[in-house]
């Protein structure tokens, strides 16, 4: 079994208030619900900015790393107009 925790940092230079972040970020983190992610809000006080960590079990790295291809995929997507950047480590 491979654990995989990834960190999704989203910048969102079109939001207003944190109601807005919350907003992207809930719809953003129904998503990743549905592919058997386990989500966490990290984001902090400034609305313009968001972080999600991710975590999921995988049978072997390569699914792990197909999964994270699938999951950038579906960013790059659904969310065309948001930059984010993905970092994961394999365990």
């Amino acid at each position: 079994m491979t654990l995989t925790y990834a960190t999704l940092r989203i910048d969102l230079p079109f939001v207003e208030s944190k109601k807005g972040r919350r907003a992207v970020l809930q719809s953003i983190k129904d998503r990743l619900a549905k592919m058997n992610c386990s989500l966490l809000d990290l984001s902090g006080e400034y609305p313009k900015e968001g972080e999600i960590a991710i975590a999921f079990l995988s049978t072997d790295a390569q699914q792990a790393k197909q999964k994270i291809e699938k999951i950038e995929t579906m960013l790059e997507s659904r969310y065309p107009d948001i930059q984010c950047e993905l970092e994961y480590e394999l365990y």
